[in-house]
């Protein structure tokens, strides 16, 4: 039987984790109905946590990581998909409870698998991956809550990141105002080609703040969590909104209810894990008729299967603009 590569997390008898190569063969794969031969993955923060081999990301073990991947159906006997079908998959537990990405096959619920979009590729799809997905799922929240361009600026923070490029790239051609939120001062024409028309520096949100500042937002898309949340919020002019979507910073959220209560401000939570499919679809859909794929392009860069733990490292240290594209065969 011919084996493949992939990239598991382990944990030995004392509790520590480890990452590490090895070779799998498709028995050693995880049930399913679909067997999915994978071309493409991507990095997004949530990996670097997993590769990092100290998060508690995976809950069982050993465990393939990798939280995206694209490629072409080898098997199926799900109704939907048929060998040599292209595909694409987020979240829903991948490198969490079940074998993500980072290897070269997968098997997996066809009720998780996306076809792809007419006019985006395996490439494109993972230039997008979980974190451009999750700039869309946002920009949808903030769009049912009623909010649009005439109602003010947008903020996007951690904005030189995968999420925040791709959602500024995305605000701006819907018409938006954009304000990027970034510490990397250096950025600001990376962040201007991609839309914004103010750069901000995150010295302004990242410390503690007011309970309520002065109104300067309609809307937001928060990567970053902790007080960079917490003033974003205390920002937002009346009847806005933040949809809230990472935690580079942290977890905790440091604010009051002053915001919610005088000004009718509304946090946005956003799911890309275990999101309906109904909804999945509708921002793929939209991220193929919004997003400019030359703006994707200028985002976005290759690298090899084999130097992806070092390219987690440095997604966790704030080192990587924009998106990365992962070769995985």
């Amino acid at each position: 039987m011919s084996t493949f590569k992939a990239l598991m997390v382990t944990k030995d008898e004392a509790g520590a984790q480890h990452v590490g190569w090895t070779e799998l063969t498709d028995s050693d794969l995880m049930d399913g109905d679909v067997t999915v031969r994978i071309t493409h993955s991507t990095i997004n923060y949530k990996d670097g946590l997993v590769l990092s081999a100290k998060s508690g990301v995976p809950r069982k073990f050993p465990m393939v990581a990798g939280i995206d991947f694209a490629g072409v159906v080898e098997q199926s006997t799900h109704t939907g998909f048929i060998a040599g079908d292209s595909v694409l998959l987020n979240g829903f537990g991948l490198s969490e409870t079940h074998f993500g990405g980072y290897a070269e096959k997968a098997r997996v619920k066809g009720d998780w698998l996306i076809k792809l979009p007419k006019g985006i590729d395996a490439h494109h799809a993972m230039a997008i991956g979980t974190a451009g997905y999750t700039a869309m799922l946002s920009v949808l929240a903030l769009e049912r809550h009623g909010l649009k361009p005439s109602d003010g600026p947008a903020l996007v923070t951690g904005a030189a990141g995968g999420v925040g490029s791709v959602a500024i790239a995305l605000l701006a051609k819907l018409g938006w105002n954009v304000i990027a939120s970034t510490g990397r001062s250096s950025e600001a024409d990376y962040l201007k080609s991609l839309g914004a028309s103010e750069i901000m520096d995150r010295k302004e949100l990242s410390e503690p703040g007011r309970p309520l500042g002065k109104e300067r937002w309609a809307a937001g898309v928060d990567s970053v969590g902790s007080h960079t949340l917490a003033n974003a919020i205390s920002m937002t002019k009346a009847h806005g909104a933040i949809a809230a979507c990472g935690l580079a910073q942290g977890m905790d959220l440091p604010s009051n209810v002053a915001p919610f209560i005088l000004r009718g401000v509304s946090l946005l939570g956003i799911d890309s894990v275990m999101c309906p499919m109904a909804l999945r679809l509708e921002a793929w859909k939209r991220l193929a008729i919004d997003l400019d794929m030359k703006k994707l392009d200028s985002m976005t860069r290759s690298i090899k299967f084999a130097d992806v733990i070092d390219e987690a490292a440095t997604i966790l240290k704030g080192g990587i603009r924009g998106r990365v594209v992962v070769n995985i065969s």
